[in-house]
C-alpha cells in the first residue's frame, strides 16, 4: 500500500442537518463515502500485517520442545536398539497423540487471541460527506478529514490543518517522553519529514483538539516503517506461570534425587541397564507435572473465554487469577455505575426560575416548558443559555432518517438535545456567529469556551463547573437584565440542585473587541454574565445494587471516585447501594490538603472515606496508592488519559471499552466492553474460579505422582520386582491421567465464589490443607498399591498378573481423585453430576480406554494386560474408593471447623 500525494483530496456533498461542532476552513466537508470506497480498493485498509500464524506442522513440531520429550525419544531410541518394537511404537504412539493434542489447543488458543483482538479494534473520527463519523480505524483511506482529541490514538500519518492546544506523546517513534506540540499547516503546503505540522499514526493525543487530512495510511505510515521491529517485542510470561515453572524445576531436582537412589538400590540388586533405564524414564514421567503449564494455560483460556462472554475482555493472562484477590474497587460513576446516558431534565436561571426538560424516546416529540406567568420571558433567557451551551460544545447530533446518531462527550451531546428541544439547533445560529477561536474543555480547568464574531465585536459562550464559571462572572441575568452577581445565592442554587442527585453545568457569555491583544485566550475570561444553570440526571444501572451487595458479601469494598460535585456523588451513590456515612464523602480539596501533609495524612483519610467527589484524575493515583498502603488490593477503573498512571499502578487496572480512550486501555489489564460495573463484579467471580481450578489442577497431579514414586521407593529397597513397568507409567501418566487433568481445569463456578473472603494475594499456593491433602492422598494411593501388591505376590500372583491388577487399581484411583479434586470444601456429592459433563466424560473415557486396551491385541501385549474377574473387579473399586472417603473425611472436619490449623488460616485469610 502505497501513501497518496495530496493537494486537494476533498470533496462537498448536499448539506445535512447535523447538530454539532461545524467543518471550518477548506475541504469542509470531507471525501464522499463513494470516493472513500474508491480509495480503500486502491490503497487497501489502514492497518499494518499481521503476523504470519504458524503452519499446523510447525505448530505441532513445537510441541516436541520439552527435556521430558526428548526423555522419551532417548526411551524410543533405546527400545528400538534392543529390539523391542513393542515398546518402541507404543511411546511413539503416546508422544504422536500427546503431540497432536498440544497443537489442537495452540491452535484454538491463538483462534481465541485473535478474536479477543477484534474486539478491541481502534475508531476514528472522521469527517465525510460534511458529518462527523466513528469508523473503524482500518478504514481510515487518504484524503480523509480526521477529528483529534485528547486520550485518542491517531489512526495515520495526517498532515494537520487545524490544531488547539494540541500536544502528541510520539515516544513509540521517537523514544522521547515529553509531548510534542502541534501547529497546524495549510493543506497546500508540504512539510518536512517529521516536522510539527504532522501527526503520526499510533502516536497519542494527550491535550487539546486537532482537525487533518489523512496522508498515508498502513504500512506507508511511520510507523509502519517500523512495524517488523516492533513485532519482534518478545513476551513476558506471567507471574504465575514462572512461579509454576519454577516448582516444576524443584520436582525435577527431587525426582532426580529420588531415582538415583533407586537406580544405586538396582545396581545393587544387578539390574539390566535397559531396565534401570526404563525404570529411570518411567518415574521421571509419573512424577515430573509435566501437564502442569498446560492444564494451567487451559484453565486460564477457559475462564478468559467465559469473561470475555460477560463482556470481560483479559489484556494481560495474570489479570485473570488476580481479579480473584481484589479487596477494593475504586470505581468511576458515569457510564460504570450509571447507564451513561444524561438528559438535562432541569434549568434554573439565576433569578431561581425552574424550567422543566421534558423527556422521551422520540427527541423531536421533547419541549422545554416553564411554569409561571413570566413563562414565554423565561423560555427566552433559557434559549440564551442554551445558545451558550451549543457553541462551545464538541458533540454532533445528527438526524438519520427517523433516528439520532449521536458523537462526542455524553454531557455535549446532553446539551445539544436540551437545544434541539427548546427550538435551537446548532446549524440554525453557526452561521449568525462564525467561529473565531475556541478552548477546548480539560478535566484541569473544568471549563470549555469558543469566541465568535457577531455584529461589530466577538461573543464569549463559556460552559463548565459551577464554581469556575461563577468566579468568572461579575453580573447574571435577572429578568433579563445583567445585575450585579449574588455568587452566595448562586452556589446555593447549585447547591440545591446537586443535593437531587442532578449533574449541574453553569454557563455564562461575554463580549470582547475584536482586536486584542494576547489573541482569544483564557485571559479574556472575566467579567462575564452569568446564565444559569442545567441539571442533568444519569440513572444508575438497574443491575448495579445487587452488584455492590456481591461485593459486600465477597468481601470486596467499593469506592467511588468522581470528578462530580459532593452531593451529587453521594446521592448516585446512595441510589447505587454503597454504604457510607456524611463523613465517608471526601472532596479533591481534602485529599490535596492531606497530600501536602504526606503519607501518613493521605492514608488516615483513605482508610475511611469511600465517596471521593471533585477529585482532580492527577489525584485518582494518590488515592489508589494510599488503598494499597492501607492493605488492599486494589482493582481502579479509568476511561481517560489522566487515568492512565492510576490503572497502571493499580494491582489491577479496568479499562472503560466503550468510552474508554485508547491510552487508558493500553494502560489497563482488563477491558469492560460495556463499561458496566457489575461486569467487574463478574470478573472477580471468574477469577476466584480460575485460582480455584488451578489449584484442583496441582492437586490432583502432584497427589497422583507423588503416590506413584512412594510406590517405587517402599518395593525397589525392600528387593520386590517394578510395581509397574515403564510403559505402564506412561500409559497412566500420559494417556489416563493427561485426560482427566484438562476436563479438570474447566471445572464450573461451584456457585459461591462470591461468599468467600478474597484470597490474600502473599497466599501461597501449597497452603496448609494442600500439602495435608497430598500427604494423605499419596499415603493412601501409594502405601495402598504397595500393600495389595505384596499381597497379590505372596497369594502366588505371577508379577504380569500382579501389575495388570496394579495398574488398573491406579487408574480407579486416579478416577476417584479427580472427583474428589472438584471442590476444596464441598463434598463431591453434594455437586451437581453434570455440572461439568467434560469431566464426567473425561473420567469415563479414561476408564473406557484401559478397558478397550485390555481387549486390544497389541495393547495388551505392549501393556501386558489382561481381562479381570467381577470380584477382582469389585475389590479394586473398594480399594480404591478409600482416597474418595479420606478425602471427604478431611472436607468435612474443615466445613466443621475441628481443625485447629485450619481455624486460624481461614481466620487470617478473612
Amino acid at each position: 500500500m502505497n501513501a497518496a500525494t495530496l493537494s486537494d483530496t476533498t470533496s462537498r456533498s448536499e448539506d445535512v442537518a447535523v447538530v454539532g461542532a461545524p467543518c471550518s476552513g477548506r475541504g469542509q466537508a470531507g471525501l464522499s463515502q463513494r470516493e472513500a470506497d474508491f480509495r480503500l480498493t486502491q490503497f487497501g485498509p489502514n492497518a499494518l500485517p499481521e503476523p504470519q500464524a504458524s503452519s499446523l506442522i510447525a505448530t505441532f513440531l513445537r510441541q516436541f520442545r520439552s527435556p521430558l520429550i526428548y526423555i522419551l525419544l532417548a526411551a524410543t531410541l533405546v527400545s528400538l536398539a534392543l529390539g523391542d518394537m513393542q515398546d518402541a511404537l507404543f511411546i511413539g504412539i503416546v508422544l504422536v497423540a500427546n503431540g497432536a493434542i498440544g497443537c489442537m489447543q495452540e491452535h484454538s488458543a491463538g483462534k481465541a487471541a485473535l478474536a479477543l483482538r477484534k474486539l478491541e479494534q481502534p475508531k476514528a473520527n472522521i469527517i465525510r460527506d460534511g458529518r462527523m463519523q466513528e469508523i473503524d480505524a482500518s478504514l481510515v483511506v487518504p484524503g480523509d478529514l480526521v477529528v483529534l482529541e485528547a486520550g485518542g490514538r491517531v489512526p495515520a500519518d495526517i498532515r494537520l490543518t487545524d490544531a488547539i492546544d494540541l500536544l502528541c506523546d510520539e515516544s513509540l517513534l521517537t523514544g522521547e517522553s515529553a509531548p510534542v506540540h502541534k501547529t497546524a499547516l495549510a493543506v497546500e503546503a508540504a512539510p518536512e519529514k517529521g516536522s510539527r505540522p504532522m501527526a503520526f499514526a499510533g502516536t497519542l493525543v494527550t491535550r487539546g483538539r486537532g482537525r487533518g487530512v489523512v496522508a498515508a495510511t498502513g504500512v506507508a505510515t511511520e510507523i509502519g516503517k517500523i512495524a517488523a521491529e516492533i513485532g519482534k517485542a518478545s513476551l513476558t510470561k506471567p507471574p504465575l506461570m514462572i512461579r509454576l515453572e519454577r516448582f516444576s524445576r524443584l520436582i525435577a531436582w527431587i525426582v532426580a534425587a529420588a531415582v538415583a537412589i533407586l537406580v544405586l538400590v538396582g545396581i545393587a540388586r544387578a539390574m539390566t541397564p535397559n531396565e534401570l533405564f526404563m525404570m529411570s524414564v518411567g518415574l521421571a514421567v509419573s512424577a515430573i507435572p509435566e501437564g502442569l503449564p498446560i492444564a494451567i494455560s487451559v484453565a486460564l483460556a477457559i475462564s478468559m473465554r467465559r469473561m470475555a462472554k460477560a463482556h470481560v475482555i483479559v489484556r494481560r493472562m495474570p489479570a485473570v487469577e488476580a481479579l480473584g484477590s481484589c479487596t477494593m474497587i475504586a470505581t468511576d460513576k458515569t457510564g460504570t455505575l450509571t447507564l451513561n446516558e444524561l438528559t438535562v431534565t432541569d434549568i434554573r436561571l439565576p433569578d431561581g426560575t425552574d424550567l422543566i426538560c421534558e423527556t422521551g424516546a422520540d427527541l423531536d416529540a421533547c419541549t422545554i416548558r416553564g411554569d409561571g406567568a413570566a413563562a414565554a420571558e423565561a423560555r427566552e433567557r433559557a434559549v440564551a443559555l442554551l445558545k451558550a451551551a451549543s457553541l462551545p460544545n464538541e458533540g454532533s447530533l445528527v438526524k438519520e432518517g427517523n433516528g439520532w446518531t449521536a458523537v462526542g462527550d455524553t454531557v455535549d451531546v446532553a446539551l445539544l438535545a436540551a437545544a434541539y428541544k427548546a427550538g435551537l439547533p446548532r446549524e440554525a445560529i453557526v452561521d449568525d456567529y462564525p467561529l473565531v477561536a475556541r478552548i477546548p474543555y480539560e478535566p484541569d480547568i473544568k471549563y470549555a469556551a469558543s469566541f465568535h464574531r457577531h455584529g461589530n465585536g466577538v461573543r464569549i459562550f463559556v460552559k463548565g463547573a459551577a464554581e469556575t464559571l461563577i468566579e468568572m462572572a461579575d453580573r447574571m441575568d435577572m429578568a433579563g437584565r445583567a445585575e450585579p452577581i449574588d455568587r452566595d445565592a448562586l452556589l446555593k442554587q447549585k447547591e440545591e440542585m446537586a443535593a437531587r442527585g442532578l449533574r449541574v453545568l453553569a454557563f455564562a457569555e461575554g463580549e470582547t473587541a475584536v482586536e486584542t491583544d494576547g489573541g482569544f485566550g483564557r485571559h479574556l475570561l472575566v467579567d462575564l454574565v452569568f446564565l444559569g444553570f442545567a441539571g442533568m440526571r444519569d440513572p444508575v444501572r438497574p443491575e448495579v445494587p445487587q452488584a455492590i451487595r456481591d461485593c459486600h458479601t465477597a468481601g470486596v469494598e467499593v469506592a467511588m471516585v468522581t470528578g462530580d460535585d459532593p452531593r451529587t456523588a453521594a446521592a448516585i451513590a446512595s441510589e447505587a447501594g454503597l454504604i457510607f456515612t456524611d463523613d465517608q464523602v471526601v472532596t479533591g480539596e481534602e485529599v490535596r490538603r492531606a497530600e501536602e501533609q504526606g503519607e501518613k495524612s493521605l492514608d488516615e483519610l483513605t482508610y475511611h472515606g469511600r465517596i471521593y467527589a471533585r477529585v482532580a484524575p492527577s489525584q485518582k493515583l494518590a488515592i489508589v496508592l494510599s488503598f494499597a498502603r492501607n492493605g488492599h488490593f486494589v482493582a481502579v477503573t479509568g476511561d481517560g488519559v489522566n487515568d492512565a498512571p492510576a490503572l497502571k499502578h493499580a494491582h489491577i487496572g479496568v479499562a472503560m471499552g466503550r468510552k474508554g480512550t485508547e491510552v487508558a486501555k493500553e494502560s489497563a489489564d482488563i477491558v469492560i466492553t460495556d463499561d458496566n460495573f457489575a461486569s467487574i463484579v463478574g470478573g472477580i467471580r471468574e477469577g476466584r474460579v480460575a485460582y480455584a481450578n488451578i489449584r484442583k489442577v496441582i492437586f490432583m497431579l502432584m497427589s497422583t505422582g507423588a503416590a506413584e514414586l512412594l510406590l517405587f521407593l517402599l518395593a525397589i529397597p525392600l528387593g520386590m520386582p517394578m510395581p509397574l513397568i515403564p510403559v505402564q507409567l506412561l500409559w497412566l501418566n500420559l494417556v489416563t491421567n493427561g485426560i482427566q487433568d484438562i476436563a479438570l481445569a474447566g471445572e464450573s463456578p461451584e456457585g459461591d465464589e462470591l461468599t468467600q473472603p478474597p484470597r490474600r494475594p502473599s497466599e501461597p499456593i501449597f497452603d496448609r490443607i494442600m500439602i495435608r491433602r497430598i500427604l494423605q492422598s499419596t499415603l493412601v494411593m501409594g502405601a495402598g498399591g504397595f500393600l495389595m501388591f505384596y499381597m497379590l505376590l505372596e497369594q502366588g500372583y505371577v508379577e504380569e498378573q500382579a501389575r495388570n491388577l496394579l495398574l488398573l487399581l491406579f487408574v480407579l484411583f486416579e478416577n476417584f481423585q479427580t472427583l474428589t479434586s472438584r471442590s476444596e470444601r464441598k463434598s463431591v456429592f453434594a455437586l451437581g453430576v453434570f455440572a461439568n459433563p467434560l469431566l464426567l466424560s473425561s473420567v469415563a473415557a479414561a476408564q473406557a480406554l484401559h478397558i478397550a486396551a485390555m481387549y486390544t491385541p497389541w495393547l495388551r501385549e505392549t501393556l501386558q494386560l489382561s481381562p479381570i474377574s467381577w470380584s477382582e473387579w469389585a475389590a479394586l473399586l473398594l480399594a480404591a474408593s478409600s482416597v474418595l472417603f479420606v478425602m471427604e473425611f478431611d472436607k468435612w472436619r474443615v466445613r466443621n471447623g475441628t481443625s485447629t490449623g485450619d481455624r486460624l488460616a481461614g481466620a487470617s485469610r478473612a
